[in-house]
């Protein structure tokens, strides 16, 4: 005993474990069982995999355990219920929450300037890298002319000449 708590056996540790995953996999199913038929099931399926959850970054309502997620697929089980078809309810829910609840945006708009952004930015950028490259080859000249590069071959020898008498002036490092 430690801490005045009873130790739990092996066999209660087992049990705990195995009762907290068996709840989270009944938290985790998707409640088809009021819709009529596979193939309104299946349209279920679809949806809550084809719309994203508002408050998940990037989950599909179908992996979502967010309560918003499950608010979410409840309404879409009821518009299904209501005869809707998936046009209409994506459009319902593009309506109420945005056009981010769908994984695949339409192509037009605001989200088309989204689209075109980075080819125009990777085009910009090519168009910036060809003009300096082009201007600097067109206007190559040289760094220094022969006088520069003999004035600057003499200040070097100089420096190494002034580096080699003040080691020879020091002696030899211990």
């Amino acid at each position: 005993m430690t801490d005045g708590l009873p130790r739990f056996s092996r066999l209660a540790r087992w049990c705990l474990l195995l009762l907290l995953g068996a709840a989270g996999a009944v938290m985790a199913t998707q409640n088809t069982s009021g819709l009529a038929d596979a193939e309104q099931q299946e349209r279920f399926r679809e949806l809550t995999w084809e719309l994203r959850c508002p408050k998940c970054q990037n989950q599909n309502l179908a992996d979502s355990n967010a309560p918003v997620a499950a608010d979410l697929r409840s309404e879409i089980a009821r518009l299904i219920g209501e005869g809707r078809s998936n046009r209409e309810i994506v459009e319902y829910m593009v309506a109420r929450y945005g056009e981010f609840v769908r994984y695949e945006p339409r192509v037009g708009g605001i989200n088309l300037l989204l689209w075109l952004l980075p080819a125009l930015g990777l085009l910009i950028g090519a168009l910036v890298i060809w003009q300096r490259t082009r201007r600097s080859v067109a206007g190559d000249a040289p760094l220094m002319d022969a006088a520069q590069r003999e004035q600057a071959r003499r200040l070097l020898q100089e420096a190494a000449r002034q580096r080699a008498d003040g080691q020879e002036r020091a002696g030899p490092e211990a």
